[in-house]
């Protein structure tokens, strides 16, 4: 699995012009399931995600995490995170797992989030998306298990 990571102060997400994820504070989180992906990686990847020190403390160091500052989490699917650059013009995407695989570890992934108290809105699995991100920082972390 790849995440990115945006720590933002704000973020949305809408699909044919109507607002499915509105958050505050928090993480946009970019995700892209491939094809040797498990639930085991996806809870690792949950967990690893609520723990990151990337917000700031009194001093402005990045200590604090998801959890600390009671940040909420917007996820969206993103397969072109499996892009295959190497040859050509055209990105390749067979390295991006089927729907059938990619679909339930994404919603595995945001149950996962939920198991540890934060906040979690998505986009919508497989459409066409417009996401709204403030980053803030900025700060844009790359996960990968």
């Amino acid at each position: 699995m790849r995440a990115i990571l945006q720590r933002v102060s704000k973020g949305s997400v809408s699909v044919d012009g109507k607002l499915v994820a509105d958050i505050g504070l928090g993480y946009v989180v970019l995700l892209g399931v491939g094809h040797d992906d498990t639930q085991e990686k996806a809870r690792e990847l949950a967990e690893k995600t609520v723990y990151l020190r990337v917000f700031g403390d009194d001093e402005g160091k990045m200590n604090r995490s998801l959890l600390d500052v009671a940040g909420e989490m917007i996820v969206v699917s993103q397969f072109t995170l499996h892009a295959d650059t190497s040859r050509g013009r055209r990105p390749s995407f067979i390295n991006a797992a089927k729907p059938e695989l990619a679909e339930p570890l994404v919603d595995y992934f945001i149950e996962q989030v939920r198991g540890f108290g934060v906040q979690v809105q998505s986009g919508i699995f497989g459409a066409h998306m417009v996401v709204d991100i403030q980053n803030d920082g900025p700060v844009t972390i790359t996960l990968e298990n």
